[in-house]
């Protein structure tokens, strides 16, 4: 009986534990479900389901006999390390998207309406707000949802259970995803960045031409303008460069070896 016992809170509860732990902390903080207009109570019960599912396959992989309780708490700190790594990078990869919302916001003159980001929590520019929304409903539209539950469960191979993760090897890629979206936030908006120059290089030619005419009154209307005509051009082209870009992103846990 105690053997039965044994066996079962190895290979079951200690299993779905820690598949819990590095499942729900990556879910609690990726993108749609993990946004605070998402009650907690849901985001649990899908961790708690999607954990449940998962932790079979990380049966063979659990140690026998149980460790004691310093290692135990050690692989529990170690799989909240790397779910929280997961959910960091994909919040990363949708922050593109709040970052080209604020680029285009203040080259529109719109910089000071300012929005409650519920992807982020918190206050965003009008534009970042909207394609960001756009962006969350594109990923379950699209299934890139799907890349994403894939993404934590190849994640066992890139952090196997029970070893150390490189820490400093963590680091230095979530250093580069910041960067790349703040290069990709920028590339998106490259259109308006163009037109906006050439906006401003026509407004010092009239001024010095016709000082006595107030340019910036006359030219606030005919940006904002501008900027709306050029965004509904654009904005399909820019989502769709977005998706590309956050598939690739993904790939790094589903390439891992």
């Amino acid at each position: 009986m105690n053997g039965d016992l044994q066996t079962f809170l190895t290979t079951g509860v200690f299993a779905f534990m820690l598949t819990f732990v590095r499942m729900g902390t990556a879910i609690m903080i990726m993108p749609g479900i993990g946004n605070a207009y998402v009650p907690a109570n849901i985001r649990l019960m899908f961790a708690l389901a999607f954990s449940f599912v998962l932790f079979p396959y990380l049966q063979a992989k659990i140690p026998s006999p149980l460790p004691g309780t310093f290692m135990l708490f050690t692989l529990i700190l170690m799989e909240f390390v790397a779910g929280l790594f997961i959910g960091t990078v994909t919040r990363v990869l949708l922050a593109a998207l709040d970052v080209a919302g604020m680029v285009i916001s203040t080259q529109s003159s719109l910089a000071n309406a300012q929005l409650f980001n519920p992807a982020f929590a918190g206050q965003g520019s009008v534009v970042g707000a909207f394609i960001t929304l756009a962006g969350t409903l594109l990923l379950f539209v699209t299934d890139m949802h799907q890349l994403i539950f894939l993404a934590m469960i190849r994640s066992y191979e890139l952090f196997p259970l029970g070893e150390i993760p490189d820490v400093g090897s963590m680091a230095g890629l979530l250093v580069k995803e910041v960067s790349l979206a703040f290069l990709i936030g920028i590339q998106m908006t490259a259109p308006f960045l163009v037109l906006v120059l050439m906006l401003y290089i026509g407004m010092g030619v009239m001024s010095k031409l016709m000082p006595q005419v107030q340019v910036f009154m006359i030219s606030i209307p005919i940006q904002i303008w501008l900027a709306l005509v050029t965004f509904a051009m654009v904005c399909s082209t820019m989502m769709l460069f977005w998706l590309n870009w956050f598939g690739e992103g993904i790939s790094i846990f589903l390439t891992a070896k």
